[in-house]
């Protein structure tokens, strides 16, 4: 592993969590800095690389997907333990009680996400230091910040992040509880469902699979599928819009 791929995991271990585009300009910024005249090589070969170096140290860089949108992302996941005990660093034992109130209520809705009330509703519950339930409010918008979360006009759900890592301790911890991809077969916290045979799909998935149906039909069931199709994420289009917002934005500061 040379000083590239050193910089590169210390500045994504900084980071927690980072989408393709920036994984890619990250690991363009680290050739520049330390080895100009490199050929920088395929990110997948790249991240390979490092992780056959991390692999006895039981930690990987894992590729998944954002659950709403599809968005590629990349984060750095301890294999040897379970996120909660990882998080035991950055949190108190009442404030990773609070997580852990919030996962089940996520794992057990319908929908994957848990509103802020019911949450704040098992304060009373929680194990250690007593909390208020505005300390809670704060500790919630802590994992927002720390990426376990996302906060949605009040609900909250796993973070991709969170998602990546804990998706084996969660299998392992809600067993009856755990929803499943029909397409993918991963770990599915929000998603859509098919009303007849009940089986689930991430929104990315259902995306790809019925791309190009005109008449959408469940996988399992062939019944209609009654919900809107999302968009398949398109990373060009993506950049290019990046690139427009970043160059009216130039323009505008001439501007003034």
């Amino acid at each position: 592993m040379t000083d590239v791929h050193r910089r590169f995991l210390q500045l994504l271990m900084t980071h927690g969590v980072l989408e393709e585009w920036d994984v890619k300009r990250l690991q363009t910024h680290c050739y520049k800095v330390h080895d100009r005249s490199a050929t920088v090589d395929k990110l997948e070969d790249f991240i390979n690389n490092i992780n056959s170096v991390l692999e006895s140290l039981y930690i990987e860089i894992k590729r998944g997907v954002t659950e709403d949108d599809g968005r590629p992302i990349y984060a750095l996941v301890n294999l040897a333990t379970t996120s909660i005990s990882k998080m035991a660093t950055d949190f108190a034992e009442n404030e990773l009680d609070l997580f852990r109130k919030a996962l089940e209520l996520i794992i057990d809705s319908e929908t994957g996400f848990a509103s802020s009330t019911n949450i704040l509703n098992l304060v009373d519950q929680l194990k250690g230091k007593k909390m208020r339930k505005k300390e809670a409010e704060q500790v919630l918008q802590k994992f927002v910040q720390n990426k376990w979360l996302i906060e949605k006009e009040g609900e909250f759900t796993l973070h991709g992040r969170a998602i990546l890592e804990m998706e084996q301790y969660i299998r392992e911890t809600y067993p009856d509880a755990v929803k499943i991809c029909n397409i993918c077969h991963s770990l599915l916290i929000q998603g859509q469902s098919c009303e007849t045979c009940g089986i689930r799909m991430h929104l990315p998935c259902v995306a790809k699979y019925f791309q190009s149906n005109a008449e959408p039909r469940c996988p399992h069931c062939n019944d209609y599928w009654p919900h809107e199709i999302p968009k398949v994420f398109d990373p060009e289009k993506e950049r290019e819009s990046g690139v427009l917002k970043s160059n009216k934005k130039s323009l505008r500061s001439r501007q003034h």
